[in-house]
């Protein structure tokens, strides 16, 4: 069952395809972009955008060199513009894939909160952290919407950039005819898991192309509630699962020294599993932030779960790419000072574009305005739910409703999402307060205290909030952290 499609009515060349990448200088997202373009049944032309226009002309040059491997099948062109309106003029396709440099930004989303006894995990998505970067980033989405709406407006537009719901929604509230999708990989770590364990557990030959899942929600915070491996379904094995040994362990944090902050043990998710009947689709580190119990007890409490959490000194480290888990550096490769191999980053863009281009039907989990996908949640707020890709066509699969209890944690965050989109229409500083106050983890602190907690972030991200009014804010004036005139 599918509700109302998504369509363009241009039609897209897969021997001619034009891509503007907005965030061009990319340090992660662009290299691996490239290189899955290279290995491509599709050709045509890739412009750069970045505000730091040596970072594009970086990527231009990796891209360029990345069509004279030998392995390079498809046939692409790279060039970077210090010019927006020059990147999107015409484009069929439009990547958006930015963010501000952490150590001016996440390091506050996450020391500042600390303070105040909020130990967040990531900082990335929701929370004080999650909610500060979506307002430091969606005035310049706005923008970006207005923009395409100008200079290509049937194009298809794919959003990296987090926190992925706020800012999918940003787009559509903007440009409301914008054929937009927000893209990411947590459903697809959890289908690979899915995978391991039919293999492990029933001797199937599995991969998660052989997995399919009934997921719904919103961005990492999504649920599973069918499970099928080559049509088997994995429900039993599921709850024989959940009751085992390994799904009950507890940690130390001396047990997590040395593990990556991207390690996920999956005990949160088994807890969430045995306490609401369906299964969380999204990796721990993100899941604790929706299901804000985990968090309770700070640093102890949460890696008794099993997680370690991405502090600001990882963060600060984040923007350089010698000492990251998540940057890459294309000189390095370009110089011949690391080996080069050209293999896919087994994401899923590039499966979208070949059926949007002809080569489908696919399916695959996107962010989308909800239509009806989600039957228990708001209209219009951003639900992610599979989807059915063919040429020129995105239609979402309608994915049932939620038990009472998931319904009401979720219900809460879109109220938190829905609050802030609507005062970032003005720049309502005070509007965005509500949403606030409101969030998960702040809502437990005096009235007091989640004031100054937001003052504070503010004056140490004031130079990164465009758009919005500071000038005749209430809560600023209020406050003792935020210093007035």
């Amino acid at each position: 069952m599918t509700v109302d499609s998504l369509d363009s009515s241009g039609r897209i060349d897969s021997d001619d395809l034009s891509i503007a990448y907005i965030g061009g200088g990319s340090r992660q997202w662009a290299p691996a972009l490239i290189r899955d373009l290279a290995l491509a049944d599709i050709s045509g032309d890739v412009r750069l955008y970045d505000v730091n226009v040596e970072s594009a002309e970086r990527n231009a040059r990796f891209g360029n060199w990345v069509q004279r491997q030998e392995e390079a099948v498809a046939e692409w062109h790279y060039e970077a513009t210090d010019a927006i309106d020059e990147a999107l003029d015409g484009a069929d396709v439009v990547i958006l894939s930015t963010q501000f440099d952490p150590a001016e930004t996440f390091v506050h989303d996450l020391d500042i909160p600390k303070e105040y006894g909020i130990y967040g995990a990531v900082a990335a998505t929701i929370g004080p952290g999650g909610i500060f970067r979506a307002m430091r980033t969606i005035p310049l989405y706005r923008e970006f919407a207005a923009a395409v709406r100008e200079h290509c407006p049937d194009a298809w537009v794919f959003n990296y950039t987090n926190p992925v719901t706020f800012v999918t929604r940003a787009l559509y509230d903007e440009y409301p005819g914008i054929n937009a999708l927000g893209l990411c990989h947590e459903v697809l770590g959890t289908r690979d898991r899915l995978a391991r364990y039919a293999r492990e557990e029933l001797g199937m030959d599995a991969s998660r192309e052989d997995v399919s899942v009934n997921v719904k929600g919103i961005n990492h915070f999504t649920w599973v509630d069918e499970v099928q491996c080559d049509g088997v379904d994995l429900w039993p094995l599921l709850a024989d699962l959940a009751d085992r040994e390994e799904a009950r362990r507890t940690f130390t944090a001396e047990d997590l020294d040395g593990e990556s902050v991207f390690t996920d043990n999956w005990q949160v998710t088994w807890e969430l599993y045995r306490t609401f009947g369906i299964l969380p689709a999204a990796g721990d580190r993100h899941l604790v932030e929706y299901a804000t119990s985990f968090l309770r007890g700070g640093k102890e409490t949460l890696n008794r779960w099993g997680v370690k959490r991405t502090g600001s000194d990882y963060r600060a480290k984040h923007w350089t790419p010698a000492e990251s888990e998540q940057t890459t550096d294309v000189e390095a490769w370009m110089n011949g000072e690391r080996e080069f191999t050209l293999e896919s980053s087994n994401e899923t863009f590039m499966d979208i574009l070949a059926a949007l281009t002809g080569d489908g039907p696919f399916v695959t989990n996107v962010n989308l305005p909800n239509e009806g996908q989600v039957d228990d949640l708001q209209r219009d707020a951003v639900v992610e739910t599979n989807a059915v890709v063919r040429e020129d066509d995105v239609q979402p699969v309608a994915a049932g409703g939620f038990p009472r209890p998931v319904r009401s944690m979720i219900r809460g965050h879109i109220d938190t999402q829905e609050t802030v989109i609507e005062a970032s229409r003005t720049g309502d500083l005070d509007h965005a307060f509500r949403g606030f106050r409101i969030d998960q983890q702040v809502r437990t602190l005096p009235p007091e205290a989640s004031r100054e907690l937001f003052a504070e972030l503010v004056l140490a991200e004031e130079q990164y909030l465009d758009g919005w009014n500071l000038d005749e804010s209430r809560i600023l004036r209020e406050s003792e952290a935020y210093p007035t005139e």
